[in-house]
């Protein structure tokens, strides 16, 4: 079963440091989400393989939108 990684806060994505097929480990970088002037990184919950990117640079998320999937390994 692939877990989610969500977004915290509403935010502008201002970069993604993974692509599709890329071997992760847990707590790598992931994403970095602007919010209120501030950037905040968001990282790899689990050990895996990232499955699926739902957002690209530049998008605006709500909280909790599923940013990307990780099939755990």
């Amino acid at each position: 079963m692939s877990e989610e990684l969500l977004a915290p806060m509403l935010g502008k994505i201002v970069e993604i440091y993974v692509n599709v097929g890329d071997g992760v480990e847990e707590d790598d970088d992931a994403v970095l989400i602007e919010a209120m002037k501030m950037e905040t990184p968001i990282y790899i919950p689990c050990n895996g393989k990232v499955a699926t990117i739902n957002v690209k640079v530049g998008d605006t998320v709500e909280e909790d939108a599923v940013l990307m999937t990780i099939d755990p390994q």
